[in-house]
C-alpha cells in the first residue's frame, strides 16, 4: 500500500522513480492559484491548492477533497487500515496473559511462589500504563507520526521476545516484560487516535466499538493459546507462539500500513515542497505549535498535565477509578478462572483456557448490542441535524453496563461450586465482559466529548490509572479468594467484595447524568 514503510524504502532506493509523491510526477499541472500568488512559478508549486500563503511563508493544509487526507480515503482502504490496527492490538496484548496457564510450571522452574510467578503479568500491565505518557504525545509530533511509533515499538517488542522466552530467572523476565509493556503500549494507547484520523466524529464510535473487541480479545485469548502450548510443550512456547503472531502482523504492517497522522503527512509534504522551492518557507500549523513551546512546556504537557487533570477534576478521577476497577476485575479473572475450573472442576490447562472463550463471546455480543444503540442515539441525530447530542447521553447508555457488571460478579462468585455446572460461571464471565464493554465505550466517549482540548492528557492519565489498578489486583486476588473463602464457594466472598465495589460505582453515571454539566461549569479543563 502506498505510504507504507515498504513503499517509502522503495521510493528512496529508486531515487523517487517508484511510488513517486504527487509533487514529483511529470503530469502535475500548476493550479491557477499558484500562478497568482507564488512569485516563483515552478513545477514545485503544488502547495497552493493545499496551503495558505502569507508573505513568504506557506502554511500547508488539506483541501476538502485532498486524496492524502486520511478522512478522504475510500471506505475499503479505511476498513483495511482499521483491520490492521485491530490485528496489531490483538497481537500485542495477547502476550499480556498468554503465559498465565503455565504459572505453576514457571514456579517450579524458577523455584518461586505463585504470587512471584504472577508478577510478570503485573509488570507488563504497569509498563503499558507508563508507555503512553511519552509515546502518545510523541505520535502527535508532526516530525514523528504514528507509523514510526508503531513500527519501531513493535520491532523492539518482537526482538525482546527472544530473550524473554529464554529467560534464565525471574529477574530477567520481569525486566523484559516491563520494557515490553512500554513498547506494546502504542497499539492500545494510539490505536483509537489512528481510527480518529480515518473517520469523522459521527462514525468514529462504530470504529472504536469494533476495535475495542480486539483490545478485550487480546488478553482474554492469551490463556486459550497459552493453555494449549503450555500443556503440549512448555511455558517457553507460550512466548514463541506470541512472537510468531506478532511477527506476522509486523510483516503485514510493513507492506500495507500507511501513515494516518495528518500532522505528519502535512509535515512531510511541507519538507518536499521546501526542497523543491527554497524561495518560500513551507510549514504547518502543527509544526509552528510545537516550535512555540519551550522544553519546560513540553515536559509539563507530557509528564505532569495528565496527573494534574486526574487529581483536579472530580469527573475524570471517578471515571478513571471506574474504568480502573473494571479493568482490574478483568485481570483478576486470570487468577479466579484457574481456581474455579482447574482446581474446583478438575479441568486441564487446555480446557481451562477454553473457558475464556466465554469472555470473548461477551465482547462480541456487547459490540453488536452497543452499535445499534449508538447509531440511533448519537450518529443518526448528528447526520440529520449536524449537532452533537449532550455527552450525558453516554452516561445513560453506561447504566446498562453499570447494572449488569456487579450482577455478573456476584453470579460468578456464587455459582462457582463443584455441584453447579461449569457453564453457569462461564456465562457469568460472559455477562461481566458485556457490562465492562458498555462501561469502557461510554466512559471514553464521555471523556472525549467533555475534555476534547486536552483529550491526549486525559487518556494518558486514564491509561496510567487503569493499568496501575489492573496490574495490582492479580497480586492479591488469589490470597483474597483463599482467605475469604468459603471452602464450598472458593471465590464467593472475594467476588462479593468486588461486586459491592462495582455496585457502588453505579452512582457515578447517575450523578453525572444529573450534575455533570454543573460540575464541568467551574472547570478550566472541560470544554
Amino acid at each position: 500500500m502506498e505510504g507504507s514503510v515498504f513503499t517509502q524504502i522503495v521510493n528512496v532506493a529508486s531515487f523517487g522513480k517508484l511510488f513517486p509523491y504527487p509533487e514529483f510526477r511529470p503530469d502535475y499541472v500548476i493550479p491557477d492559484f499558484a500562478a497568482e500568488n507564488d512569485p516563483v512559478k515552478s513545477h514545485s508549486d503544488i502547495s497552493t491548492n493545499t496551503a495558505v500563503i502569507s508573505g513568504s511563508t506557506v502554511v500547508v493544509t488539506f483541501t476538502k477533497d485532498d486524496p492524502e487526507n486520511p478522512k478522504n480515503w475510500g471506505t475499503a482502504k479505511k476498513v483495511f487500515v482499521s483491520v490492521q490496527i485491530l490485528l496489531l492490538t490483538f497481537a500485542m496484548y495477547v502476550g499480556s496473559s498468554i503465559y498465565t496457564p503455565a504459572i505453576s510450571e514457571i514456579s517450579n522452574d524458577y523455584g518461586i511462589s505463585t504470587v512471584a510467578a504472577i508478577l510478570p503479568l503485573s509488570v507488563f500491565v504497569f509498563g503499558y500504563g507508563v508507555g503512553p505518557i511519552v509515546l502518545s504525545p510523541l505520535s502527535e509530533h508532526p516530525a514523528v507520526g504514528r507509523l514510526c511509533i508503531y513500527m519501531v515499538c513493535q520491532g523492539i517488542s518482537i526482538c525482546l521476545m527472544v530473550p524473554l522466552a529464554l529467560s534464565p530467572n525471574l529477574g530477567a523476565m520481569l525486566a523484559l516484560r516491563f520494557i515490553m509493556g512500554i513498547t506494546v503500549s502504542p497499539a492500545l494507547a494510539t490505536g483509537g487516535a489512528t481510527l480518529g484520523d480515518l473517520f469523522e466524529i459521527a462514525y468514529l464510535p462504530f470504529a472504536l466499538a469494533f476495535w475495542s473487541i480486539s483490545a478485550i480479545c487480546g488478553p482474554v485469548f492469551g490463556p486459550v493459546l497459552g493453555g494449549v502450548f503450555a500443556q503440549v510443550l512448555n511455558w517457553h512456547w507460550t512466548i514463541w507462539i506470541w512472537m510468531i503472531i506478532a511477527a506476522a502482523v509486523f510483516v503485514l504492517l510493513f507492506f500495507c500500513f500507511p501513515e494516518t497522522s495528518e500532522h505528519h503527512i502535512l509535515h512531510k509534504r511541507a519538507k518536499r515542497l521546501q526542497k523543491l522551492n527554497p524561495n518560500l518557507n513551507y510549514t504547518t500549523e502543527a509544526d509552528e505549535e510545537w516550535k512555540a513551546m519551550s522544553n519546560k512546556e513540553v515536559a509539563y504537557q507530557i509528564l505532569l498535565r495528565p496527573l494534574v487533570i486526574i487529581f483536579s477534576e472530580p469527573i475524570v478521577f471517578f471515571l478513571d477509578a471506574y474504568i480502573g476497577l473494571s479493568y482490574a476485575i478483568l485481570y483478576t479473572w486470570f487468577e479466579a478462572f484457574p481456581m474455579v475450573f482447574s482446581e474446583l472442576h478438575g479441568f486441564n490447562l487446555i480446557q481451562t483456557g477454553l473457558t475464556y472463550l466465554g469472555l470473548i463471546v461477551g465482547g462480541l455480543l456487547a459490540a453488536f448490542v452497543y452499535v445499534p444503540i449508538v447509531y440511533k442515539t448519537f450518529t443518526k441525530p448528528v447526520i440529520e441535524t449536524a449537532e452533537f447530542p449532550p455527552v450525558a447521553l453516554f452516561m445513560k447508555i453506561a447504566l446498562i453496563g453499570a447494572i449488569l457488571f456487579p450482577i455478573s460478579v456476584f453470579m460468578f462468585g456464587w455459582t462457582a461450586h463443584k455441584n453447579i455446572h461449569w457453564i453457569v460461571p462461564t456465562i457469568a464471565g460472559m455477562l461481566n465482559v458485556l457490562g465492562q464493554y458498555f462501561i469502557f465505550q461510554t466512559v471514553f466517549n464521555y471523556l472525549s466529548g467533555s475534555y476534547h482540548r486536552f483529550i491526549a492528557s486525559v487518556f494518558a492519565g486514564n491509561g496510567l490509572f487503569r493499568s496501575g489498578m489492573a496490574g495490582a489486583f492479580p497480586l492479591f486476588a488469589r490470597a483474597m479468594f483463599v482467605k475469604l473463602g468459603p471452602g464450598n464457594f472458593p471465590v464467593g466472598f472475594g467476588c462479593t467484595v468486588l461486586g459491592c465495589l462495582s455496585a457502588l460505582m453505579i452512582l457515578i453515571p447517575i450523578v453525572l447524568i444529573k450534575y455533570g454539566e454543573r460540575l464541568k461549569g467551574g472547570s478550566k479543563w472541560a470544554n
